[in-house]
């Protein structure tokens, strides 16, 4: 992942049946990428899209640690 892409980890993409989703735009907020899916539908074709978040090396906690607040 380049860091242009680490900068943008908010994705819309496209679906394809029995293939990996294809980027069509980055996004550094989810609000944008949203409003973009909204123009993206409005075009008319029925081509599904969807938003994912696409982020390399996010830490997530273990166990309860963030439920406990001690890390």
């Amino acid at each position: 992942m380049t860091y242009s892409e680490q900068l943008k980890p908010w994705c819309i993409v496209h679906d394809i049946p029995n293939q990996e989703n294809i980027v069509v735009k980055r996004f550094r907020r989810r609000d944008d990428a949203v409003a973009y899916l909204q123009v993206l539908r409005q075009s008319g074709r029925d081509i599904v899209f969807k938003i994912i978040f696409k982020a390399k090396n996010v830490k997530m906690p273990r166990g309860n640690e963030a439920l406990n607040g001690s890390f």
